[in-house]
């Protein structure tokens, strides 16, 4: 592992350490689901990979969920966040399951992570894994381009703002919800484009986590990046099952190295 020295000229967070047991061979990670009642191929397509999936370990980075409106709506009977967690709780119940929050499931708490047995893990953290080092994070706090976004993201993850909006009753805040997705369905139509990760900020990640590879979702855009020598990125897919062609993969980490698994033709198949 190189000395790196990280940019001294670039603020880098604190990042949550974990160490991978050593009988872990394979941790799969997605990211970008979106879940939500209107979207039930991909709701099907999630449930049938936590059926089948073998691998060792889950690392769920951000936006399981299209939108997160609070914990208590678990307690709403026939709630499709119940409905959605079930099959994540017995998944967790064979394997250990970390949650990242996203931009769009930020309000996640305690009461989600112990009704489906999760572990949370905060943004960013590093995995050590067979002797190397990889940096996790959603991807939104590297969009430095997006100011406006980053000014909401710093309100909203205030105490503050959380209690205010969980305050509302739970109808009200499904209301805003619904309003939320549809103005991003019309920005999507409108093909308005969206930031993406800071190239120098993701490197200075890297270099203070002493690490040669960042994982993260967020922009929709799978691929593997070249940040520097020895440094890269890897983009999670998005889900959208519907869609032609149809988008669900997982990113599989083993000894190997790291591998994309495409999830929806294999289902069809079977």
């Amino acid at each position: 592992m190189p000395a790196f020295m990280p940019d001294q000229t670039t603020t880098v967070p604190r990042f949550e350490e974990l160490a991978a047991p050593s009988h872990w061979r394979t941790v799969d990670f997605i990211s970008d689901l979106h879940l939500q009642t209107s979207e039930p191929a991909t709701v099907a397509a999630f449930e049938r990979y936590l059926a089948t999936v073998e691998a060792d370990a889950l690392f769920i980075l951000g936006d399981l969920f299209e939108v997160w409106v609070g914990d208590d709506a678990l307690r709403e009977p026939g709630s499709f966040e119940a409905q959605a967690c079930a099959a994540l709780k017995t998944a967790a119940q064979r394997m250990p399951v970390y949650f990242m929050h996203g931009n769009r499931d930020f309000l996640a708490g305690p009461a989600f992570l112990a009704h489906c047995g999760v572990t949370g893990l905060s943004d960013p953290a590093v995995l050590g894994f067979g002797g190397q080092r990889f940096v996790l994070s959603h991807g939104d706090l590297l969009c430095l381009d997006d100011v406006d976004y980053q000014r909401f993201r710093v309100q909203a993850r205030s105490e503050a703002w959380q209690t205010q909006f969980l305050s509302q009753p739970l109808a009200m805040r499904r209301a805003q919800a619904r309003g939320i997705r549809q103005e991003s369905e019309a920005r999507k139509q409108s093909g308005a484009t969206y930031a993406d990760v800071d190239g120098p900020a993701a490197i200075a990640w890297l270099q203070a986590a002493q690490a040669h590879t960042l994982i993260h979702g967020h922009t929709h855009r799978p691929a593997h990046h070249g940040l520097a020598p020895g440094l890269q990125r890897v983009v999670l897919s998005d889900w959208d099952a519907a869609a032609l062609p149809p988008r669900a993969e997982t990113l599989r980490l083993s000894v190997a190295g790291l591998e994309r698994i495409p999830l929806v033709p294999m289902y069809e198949r079977s």
